[in-house]
């Protein structure tokens, strides 16, 4: 069993810091208030929780008023995964639309105006882009989410997208790792698995990740598969061999590592939630993704607790999980940074003629991709 070093407090506060809830309701709830004035480090918000723009600034200066360095995350991709436009469409085309394009300075471009607004509603961690290389054409989750099945042109724009974000404040989150381009399962459903060997995932899949991670990407996000090359028993988010021997050693990532959500059925269904979650953690992961299904103060406390008990058993080394909660709050002190010398407001580098960041970035890129075909 592993002697305790720090007290139950610390340790209470750690396993609260690695979680990423979400909840529901436009306002943020009593419990929620009182869980991140207790240690609750990030807060994930879905489309639940937007209803317009300043209601949304609202609610993030709500959690701040409780905890000014709460890392608040979203998931907005642009095209057909929005958060901020959930009622009306996104005004800005997807990666698929850009890679099309195929204008580097156009993504950047777009990356940086979304992120601005991100900024003005107090969000400053985006779980995108997706840097997965769509190769399988009957993909039923990632599809126009990915900027094309060519692994280069995949990686230039997941730098540009990463770069257009970072430079106003927000972090970005690169995902799914180790790639989710080549499956025909959601692993929202059930667990999909990836029988390619390790020579094609280094020239395909982890192309645009190894690219992301030069430039500096502050997150990336772990997809829910089973690499059977690398691991034939537990998806990425659970391996160790993957999260840590892959992510962290050999491609040398030494930012923040997100789950996907742990309600999703590729975990949920085999470990379910406590337990993945300790997995998730002993394999490298540093924050833990919940929320889109789960978002009750009972999730928290029972994901905490499974943590805690975990420390206390031997099960997860209590260094293990003081590291994860101190990667958190490393990102949330950058970010916090951004926002105390106001990132957003900063001009931006220079871009080709028609691709400025500016409100009309979207339509512009829009018109862009247009493609007409004779029927």
């Amino acid at each position: 069993m592993t002697t305790l070093v720090h007290g139950s407090d610390t340790l209470t506060r750690d396993a609260l810091t690695v979680l990423q809830p979400g909840f529901v309701g436009t306002t943020a709830p009593d419990w929620l208030l009182r869980r991140i004035g207790e240690g609750l480090s990030s807060v994930g918000l879905f489309g639940r929780n937007v209803a317009g723009p300043e209601q949304l600034a609202r609610l993030t200066a709500q959690l701040r008023a409780e905890r000014e360095d709460v890392l608040v995350a979203i998931d907005e991709e642009g095209g057909d995964v929005t958060r901020l436009e959930v009622n009306e469409g996104s005004s800005f085309p997807g990666n698929y639309a850009l890679g099309r394009v195929d204008d580097v300075e156009l993504t950047r471009a777009v990356a940086r105006e979304l992120g601005r607004r991100l900024v003005a509603c107090g969000i400053d961690l985006n779980w995108a882009p997706s840097a997965d290389v769509n190769s399988n054409a009957e993909n039923p989750v990632i599809g126009v989410r990915s900027f094309g099945p060519d692994p280069d042109l995949v990686a230039r724009h997941t730098v540009a997208y990463v770069d257009g974000l970072q430079a106003v404040g927000v972090a970005a989150c690169t995902k799914h790792f180790p790639g989710h381009g080549d499956t025909n399962v959601d692993s929202h459903d059930a667990l999909p698995r990836i029988d390619v060997d390790l020579a094609t995932l280094h020239a395909r899949e982890l192309v645009p990740f190894r690219a992301a991670i030069a430039a500096g990407t502050k997150a990336v996000m772990s997809a829910h598969i089973l690499l059977s090359a690398l691991d034939t028993e537990r998806p990425a988010t659970l391996s160790p061999q993957i999260l840590t021997g892959l992510l962290r050693q050999e491609l040398g990532f030494d930012g923040l590592i997100v789950t996907d959500g742990m309600e999703m059925q590729a975990v949920a269904a085999t470990y379910g939630i406590e337990r993945g979650s300790v997995l998730a953690i002993a394999a490298g992961a540093d924050a833990i993704c919940v929320g889109g299904g789960l978002c009750d103060e009972d999730t928290v406390l029972r994901l905490r607790d499974a943590l805690v008990d975990a420390v206390r058993t031997g099960e997860l080394p209590e260094e293990r999980l003081a590291d994860a909660a101190a990667r958190v709050r490393a990102l949330a002190a950058w970010t916090q940074a951004h926002r105390a010398r106001g990132a957003g407001s900063v001009p931006g580098a220079a871009v080709q003629e028609g691709t400025a960041p500016g409100a009309d970035i979207g339509l512009v890129a829009a018109r862009r991709a247009l493609r007409i075909t004779k029927g």
